[in-house]
């Protein structure tokens, strides 16, 4: 049986008749640069992450930019963040003006060591980036005292967390801010990019909106120098008819990672996500640790069944990291992670029969 790692077109002929609606709404409308159907998705999903405030944008990307630059990051600050994420991260601390300090991750969940984070502080440091990554929070309470003590700002990076909890509440709500992605993959993804912010602070949201559009909130009326990062209305209005849906989309994705968990975890050498005690996963992603990860992608590949690894190479090695002239000594866990981490298929939609095939064929390879 042949598995796609996720399956788009599906999750769209499920509820078609409400996307149609909605771009129809927008053609109809001419409302494509900002507008009631971005509006109505701000208000949406602020409430939908028990957030005041929510600003959207462009992409994920530039959420991250845009909330440093509120923030008034400067040449020479330092940011920590994780070794174990998508470049977005880091690449925004940089063009920021700050230097990016990476951290080692847990062994067990592949978000940051918040004791690495309390090492890695200098008189520089201005603020911390944790990740929750492939959908699991990162440790949001130490994260937070440390944050406190040393008064630094935090952004949570929560392009792969949609509606996920740290000891009930949910992420993206405990830092200055929480940036999130909306790419198509994603456990609510548009169709195109598109990216939001949000924040419990009225002075960021105002300042981060007015970066987000040129510089101002009102055309002409530029207050300071912004960026060109609106959400664009079809995808606002697609991003509208989808979030009703994603509370059921994640319990189905928590549902499919217990098939997972009690069927892999039975298996020598497979090691399932480890969830650590107060987090609540949404499984963006359902990633295994195997010492034989690469031979055991080809085998799943073989046999029909899509997998990815998220990410074969962890950020301080990558060619744009040279400079810092980094160790693997240094990011133990992350430096063994990127050689034995499978991200396997994964979408609310995924079926016993597909879940089964997946199961037999890894049982398969030994």
């Amino acid at each position: 049986m042949a598995v796609p790692y996720a399956d788009l077109h599906l999750q769209y002929e499920n509820i078609k008749s409400e996307i149609d609606a909605a771009i129809a709404a927008v053609i109809r409308d001419s409302s494509f640069i900002r507008g009631r159907y971005v509006d109505a998705f701000e208000s949406a999903f602020a409430n939908a992450v028990d957030a005041p405030y929510c600003v959207s944008c462009a992409n994920g990307t530039d959420a991250l930019y845009i909330a440093m630059a509120a923030l008034k990051v400067n040449s020479g600050d330092e940011v920590i963040t994780t070794a174990h994420s998508w470049i977005s991260t880091s690449a925004m601390i940089t063009h920021s003006g700050a230097n990016v300090v990476f951290c080692d991750t847990e062994a067990q969940t592949f978000t940051v060591d918040p004791a690495a984070i309390e090492n890695a502080i200098t008189p520089r440091t201005v603020g911390i980036i944790p990740v929750h990554l492939y959908g699991q929070p990162a440790d949001m309470g130490a994260i937070m005292a440390i944050a406190r003590k040393h008064g630094l700002w935090v952004i949570e990076d929560c392009a792969q967390a949609h509606l996920a909890r740290y000891e009930g509440q949910q992420v993206g709500t405990f830092g200055d801010a929480g940036t999130y992605s909306f790419y198509p993959g994603k456990n609510l993804g548009a169709m195109g990019d598109a990216g939001a912010i949000v924040t419990s602070r009225s002075d960021l949201a105002e300042r981060m909106a007015m970066l987000a559009r040129h510089g101002g909130l009102l055309k002409h009326q530029h207050r300071i120098e912004g960026i060109n990062s609106r959400l664009d209305g079809l995808q606002a209005a697609i991003l509208s008819a989808k979030l009703p849906h994603l509370p059921r989309w994640t319990r189905a994705r928590q549902a499919a990672a217990a098939v997972y968990d009690s069927s892999l975890g039975q298996i020598e050498d497979v090691v399932v996500p480890q969830i650590a005690p107060g987090r609540t996963h949404v499984y963006h992603l359902y990633t295994i640790q195997h010492r034989q990860r690469d031979e055991l992608a080809a085998h799943l590949k073989a046999n029909g069944v899509q997998t990815a690894v998220n990410y074969p190479i962890a950020l301080p090695f990558l060619e744009a990291y040279r400079r810092l002239g980094l160790r693997p000594e240094q990011f133990p866990n992350a430096y063994l992670h990127q050689s034995r981490i499978l991200s396997l298929p994964m979408f609310a939609e995924i079926t016993a029969q597909q879940q089964k095939a997946v199961v037999d064929l890894i049982r398969a390879f030994g």
